[in-house]
Order: C-alpha cells, then structure tokens, then sequence
C-alpha cells in the first residue's frame, strides 16, 4: 500500500526559554506529508510541536517523542491535531494520517499500530474518567515510581493492543480504525467520541 510521502527533513530548533517544556520545537521552514489520497498536512514555519498526543505514560512502551522512524510523523500529527481542536472528527482524520505518515517513515505494521493506538488513548483520555488522572499527573517532573491510575492506563494501553492484534497485523487504516474503537468501548466502557459505532454495534 503506499502510504504517501514527506516533503523532506523537517529543520527545527529546540526551545529553551522559561515557561516552555524541554520537549518544544520550533520548525524553522515549512514541513508537510501528502497522504495517499493527495492531501498535504502541512506544518508552517514558526509553528511549535512537542509530541504530546501520545500520554506521557506510555511513552516508556511506545518510545519518546522526536525517537525512532516516528519523528517526522509526530511533527506533521502534532500541527493536525492542535488545528482540529475539540473536533473529534477532525481529530480521527489526524490520526489516520499519523498511520499513514509513521508508515511513509519506515515504521513497521506493528510499530505502526501500536502508535495508532497510542494517539487514540491520548484522543479518548479526557473523555474515560479511570485514565484522566494519569494525564492530569504530566509533567510533574522525575519521580521515583508511578501513580495506581498511570499503571492502569499504561494495562489498558496493553490490553487494547492485544485485543487490535489479535486478528493479525494489518495495513490498513481503517480496519485497525474499526478494530481499535470496538476495544476502547469494550475495556473502557466509553463511547467512541466523534458518535461513531462500534462495529459490534453495527451487527458486523
């Protein structure tokens, strides 16, 4: 499948200044994927990405923001999902293309599908009362262990993985789309946000 191309190496620089966290970027010149439908998400000059759609949490499963063949992904995921706001389906069109763009940058099917799943648990966080305080605990600096609620975020992430890769590894965004909303409603119990039904709702 292709999964569409980057405009080339994104050119940053790291923000340092009071009142930013560690992880900010400033991109320095326009920077853009064009996913396989010919759609450009583009990241401008000036804008500042720090990777957090992914729970801090689970970054010690999935891996940390500007690591691995994700980097440029999680720029052009970043700008998306800070222009698509409170709009949950703006948001899952985000997420979709960070499938495509982590392919496009050399994840594997599984590498992929595991940081799918990982901006969909940071999509759905606020809306599932058991994960909101494990969001809420960002940021709170070096500590020695982490919180019961961070603990059990970081179970669900992994039983919802199992269960999405329980049928197999697939390519394609909007089967694991479909099989990743059946396992946030059947281990949270929370709705899909956008109003989207479950396939097992819809008789499939």
């Amino acid at each position: 499948m292709n999964h569409g191309e980057f405009s080339g190496d994104p050119a940053a620089v790291w923000l340092a200044a009071d009142g930013t966290e560690d992880r900010d970027m400033e991109l320095l010149e326009k920077f853009d994927f064009k996913d396989p439908s010919g759609k450009k998400w583009v990241a401008s000059k000036g804008d500042v990405v720090n990777g957090a759609s992914i729970p801090r949490v689970l970054w010690t499963l999935i891996g940390s923001p500007y690591t691995g063949d994700y980097r440029r992904a999680s720029i052009v995921h970043d700008v998306a999902c800070g222009e698509a706001g409170d709009d949950k389906k703006k948001r899952r069109a985000a997420d979709r293309m960070f499938f495509h763009a982590c392919r496009a940058g050399g994840c594997s099917v599984w590498q992929a599908t595991l940081l799918y799943i990982g901006v969909r648990v940071g999509a759905a966080a606020p809306d599932v009362p058991s994960w909101q305080a494990a969001v809420a605990a960002e940021g709170t600096g070096p500590r020695i262990r982490q919180t019961a609620d961070e603990l059990r975020l970081q179970q669900d992430f992994q039983t919802l993985s199992d269960r999405v890769l329980a049928a197999g590894e697939t390519d394609d965004p909007a089967e694991l789309e479909l099989r990743t909303d059946d396992g946030l409603l059947s281990i949270t119990g929370t709705a899909v946000p956008d109003g989207r039904k479950s396939r097992s709702r819809r008789g499939a």
